[in-house]
């Protein structure tokens, strides 16, 4: 196990000690959706406290969003480290050490897909949009959302994450032959999942057989790499997350010895790996509406960024997707929609590699003359908000999984809300946890 322990380390891979619930703790009410999830429906998180009641749950150990911009933030950060310091002192985790879990997730749509929960050295993780560290940030990252995270990890005896790094792994040599043989693993847990959230099961790696192949299979993918701007792992979900344990990890580090720097384990973060060519998983697109805007400034504005731009009429939103959706070699387009009709607007030689990132150079032009733009989730509410009298929607393509890891690469961070993996019901849900003190 000591010769694969190394192997990995050396790619910034560790084996955590995972903390989970005891057999007793109800892990539909224990496991919460993601805190960065349902940030406008204050409604959600107030039937998830409906639903949990006085029961043990991750819950308590996190500070869902939409709670930032409300009064009271020094109380619940308080209230957080108190629950961690009654849980631990319950003795409410047991604790499998040197273990990976492999964790499957079904949605209620889908094939189901797979991850695997490992720890990540953040002395190879930066997440600057320079970067060129082996795990590397996917989108810009909002720095004021660092510090209320900050608050609560300093003070916290062990983390939770909803982190999910992806992997370029075309020919599912790390987690297939897992995925294979998992019904010949222990399953330590299984549970539905609360609010239309499906079900989740994780499986414990022990075996030095094992750890072996998942070595040799993590080296092959890393030495496939480009030396001088290797991604190993590109960021998936969770961004801030890691990036706060990265800013609390240079913080605890400045005093600490070499000897002592080398295993702290707040030198890792536990995350889970996920093959971007995992079936299960669905890279969605984010759409854009501008408020206050007339075309032929917007035009204007995009012009800038590529050769010249050829748009054509559309009479339904239906084609406009299928259109953009479909390969046209390595042209960019889009839709398009204001209060006089549909578009799809093709560009030639745009100043970046993806088409977000075109728009995106296009919208912060326009967010500097003071346009307002908005981030939505969803083609109906795009073409609802986009045709009304004075606004502008714009239909993203779906990212490529073929080209998503070349795109990071080439463009560095791509720009915020490019991708979803999933909706907000399908992202990752608190269970595992780990000891950072």
């Amino acid at each position: 196990m000591d010769g694969a322990k190394e192997r990995m380390k050396a790619l910034g891979i560790g084996i955590p000690d995972i903390l989970l619930p005891k057999k007793e703790i109800d892990l539909k009410k224990w496991a919460v959706v993601a805190c960065d999830q349902y940030t406008s429906e204050l409604d959600y998180w107030q039937r998830v406290e409906k639903f949990v009641g006085d029961e043990s749950s991750s819950l308590r150990l996190i500070l869902p969003e939409v709670y930032l911009e409300r009064e009271n933030l020094e109380q619940r950060i308080e209230s957080i480290h108190q629950s961690m310091i009654n849980y631990s002192h319950d003795k409410l985790f047991d604790e499998y050490k040197q273990n990976f879990f492999l964790v499957h997730r079904t949605t209620p749509k889908g094939p189901g897909r797979w991850g695997l929960m490992v720890s990540l050295d953040l002395e190879k993780y930066d997440y600057s949009v320079s970067s060129r560290s082996p795990i590397r940030a996917t989108e810009g990252t909002i720095l004021d959302r660092i510090p209320p995270r900050k608050l609560i990890r300093e003070g916290v005896e062990f983390e939770l994450p909803h982190i999910i790094v992806l992997i370029n792994d075309e020919y599912h040599s790390v987690l297939g032959p897992l995925i294979t043989i998992h019904s010949t693993l222990t399953k330590v847990y299984e549970t539905e999942l609360m609010e239309n959230g499906g079900t989740i099961s994780g499986y414990k790696i022990d075996d030095s057989k094992l750890f072996d192949q998942i070595a040799t299979a993590f080296e092959k993918l890393s030495s496939s790499l480009d030396p001088k701007n290797p991604i190993l792992f590109a960021m998936g979900d969770g961004n801030h997350s890691l990036a706060t344990a990265k800013s609390c990890w240079e913080d605890i580090k400045k005093n600490l010895t070499d000897d002592e720097m080398e295993n702290h384990p707040a030198r890792y973060a536990l995350a889970e790996v996920m093959n971007i060519f995992d079936p299960g998983l669905v890279f969605e697109p984010i759409h854009r509406v501008m408020f206050n805007l007339e075309r032929e400034r917007f035009l204007e504005h995009l012009g800038k960024y590529c050769e010249q731009y050829h748009i054509e009429p559309y009479s339904s939103i239906e084609n406009v997707l299928k259109d953009i959706e479909e390969k046209e070699n390595s042209r960019q387009k889009f839709g398009y929609i204001d209060s006089e009709g549909l578009k799809v607007i093709r560009l030639d030689n745009p100043k970046a590699f993806s088409t977000a990132g075109t728009l995106q150079l296009t919208l912060d032009s326009l967010i500097k003359e003071g346009v307002s733009v908005d981030y939505i989730h969803g083609e109906d509410v795009t073409e609802a908000l986009g045709v009304q009298k004075g606004n502008i929607g714009l239909f993203l393509p779906a990212i490529d999984k073929h080209n998503f890891f070349d795109t990071i690469k080439r463009d560095g961070a791509l720009p915020r809300k490019t991708f979803s993996m999933g909706e907000a019901h399908e992202k990752r849900f608190y269970i595992e946890a780990r000891r950072i003190k």
